[in-house]
């Protein structure tokens, strides 16, 4: 399995709102034409985000649904240089969006992912980094990168 290969970054959201730029980024990141039913998909993020928002703080969300309508572990990024009303855990916007969709035998898998970049996000220098960036082929390079390095299998 792969990460964050052509069609995982979305550099320009435009939605301010937190369900339409999932949305949005759902129907925009090309990872995720994969997914055979894109809305049931969609249902089950939104509806894991009404119960709890998973934004994290620091510009950061990891909004994410575990379904039977994902055969494979799917991430995608987007983002939003203005920033999205998320309601993170520190009242600030949201300036990186990543949507994860897990198979519902993915979990382990899901948690590791989660985890390392979680670790390379913590460094404020690197998310201003990603922020700064404009190639989102870049940005997809960057990540690969950084998730080879902690070892997880890109």
């Amino acid at each position: 399995m792969q990460f964050f290969y052509d069609g995982s970054v979305i550099c320009d959201l435009e939605s301010r709102e937190k369900y339409s730029a999932i949305h949005e980024l759902l129907s925009k990141a090309p990872v995720f034409r994969q997914i055979k039913n894109i809305s049931a998909f969609e249902e089950v993020v939104v509806e894991r985000e009404k119960k709890l928002s998973t934004g994290l703080g620091h510009g950061v969300a990891f909004a994410h649904g575990k379904t039977d309508v994902v055969d494979s572990l799917y991430i995608a990024l987007g983002i939003s240089k203005e920033g999205i009303e998320y309601e993170a855990l520190d009242k600030k916007p949201v300036h990186l969006l990543f949507i994860v969709a897990n198979p519902e035998n993915g979990h382990q898998e899901y948690l590791r992912l989660i985890s390392e970049l979680s670790r390379i996000l913590r460094d404020n220098g690197f998310r201003e980094k990603i922020l700064q960036m404009k190639d989102q082929h870049k940005i997809e390079h960057l990540f690969r990168q950084e998730l080879e390095a902690l070892e997880v299998k890109c």
